[in-house]
């Protein structure tokens, strides 16, 4: 299909032509074809791939996404007490506490991935009240870069059922013993930080947004 002031790809400009081919993985022997007849790969998904075809030399082509999205949770209860997980497969031996989280699934908003990864990783269940800090930095998987959300939840439950698989040991720690064990990485204290003594940023819903 090919784009001439496009709705789906609206930076394209009214001089520029572009032809994207979007190939089944059922008919993928036509990838060969595709590939000599000037596409080139934009991006593939597990049951596509989709090309592009610039007819007018340097017609703007919108990039495919460039980052990984993800969320964590410091988990604060009123006693001053957090929730900590030490992962079972790391890259450096100890402990090595840190909070919960993961990356955003598609279509899903910051405060339902927080909310999901704690009670994935954790069997808590807690409440989103705010974003307080974000880590962006580049060089991640794929060559991505990387945002991270950071957001202070409330617990509903405080009970613990750590998910086996991924979660080696769980527990509630004052927040203070955390601040100061040697092992824990410099970033994940300075977000629990930033949770304690940052109000951050609520989230609001506006129509169509």
């Amino acid at each position: 299909r090919s784009t001439r002031h496009s709705t789906l790809f609206p930076y394209t400009r009214s001089s520029d032509l572009v032809v994207w081919l979007t190939i089944p993985r059922l008919r993928a022997s036509l990838i060969p074809a595709a590939v000599a007849a000037g596409f080139v790969f934009h991006h593939a998904r597990e049951d596509s791939l989709l090309l592009t075809l610039a007819l007018v030399q340097g017609a703007h082509v919108p990039p495919f996404a460039t980052h990984y999205v993800g969320a964590g949770g410091v988990v604060l209860r009123e006693d001053g007490q957090i929730l900590v997980v030490s992962e079972r497969y790391k890259l450096l031996p100890g402990r090595r506490l840190k909070l919960p989280g993961g990356a955003l699934q598609a279509g899903e908003h910051i405060g339902d991935a927080v909310v999901r990864e704690v009670k994935e990783e954790t069997g808590v269940d807690a409440r989103f009240e705010a974003v307080v800090c974000l880590r962006h930095w580049h060089g991640y998987r794929y060559g991505k870069s990387d945002i991270y959300f950071v957001c202070r939840l409330a617990p509903l439950t405080t009970e613990l059922d750590p998910d086996p698989e991924e979660i080696a040991e769980c527990l509630w720690m004052p927040h203070g013993e955390f601040l100061s064990d040697p092992e824990v990485h410099p970033f994940n204290k300075r977000i629990v930080r930033a949770a304690l003594e940052s109000a951050g940023l609520s989230r609001e819903f506006l129509d169509n947004y």
